[in-house]
């Protein structure tokens, strides 16, 4: 609700106010572009801020709505745009898609997992045989 306290807020809604935080203060649009080229000078040119951050986020798609995962999806590539890099802990394959590298650890959870699968773009990734993740990422992409 309105007026909630911080504290009180689950792990995603507080990680989700941080990420918000955080993206209002992206530069996207370098100085003196026109409104209408400001997307593709963005992602063709090198930011113009000197600073740049690593962004760790932990199950960020946890309790939205599929609509909102979009707009999370959006939230994301603009921090990249920016110049800064994100890393995720993620099991949604909307999210999963967007990569740009995979991890798959497993090649199960518990004790018969913390193994390194295997490393790549989604495309490599979803080539290896022993990769769950890989598996499910082809079967999401061909029904999509």
């Amino acid at each position: 609700t309105l007026g909630q306290a911080s504290p009180t807020l689950s792990g995603g809604e507080a990680q989700r106010i941080k990420l918000v935080q955080e993206l209002a203060k992206v530069r996207l649009e370098p100085v003196n572009v026109k409104p209408s080229q400001a997307k593709k000078v963005a992602r063709s040119t090198p930011p113009t801020s000197l600073t740049h951050t690593l962004y760790v986020l932990d199950e960020p798609s946890v309790g939205l709505h599929m609509a909102d995962v979009e707009k999370l999806i959006h939230v994301l590539h603009r921090l990249v745009d920016g110049g800064n890099s994100v890393l995720l802990i993620e099991h949604n394959l909307d999210l999963i898609a967007e990569a740009d590298y995979l991890i798959d650890i497993g090649p199960e959870g518990g004790g018969r997992g913390g193994e390194l699968v295997v490393a790549g773009t989604p495309k490599q990734v979803m080539k290896e045989k022993k990769s769950h993740t890989g598996a499910a990422l082809k079967r999401f992409l061909t029904r999509k």
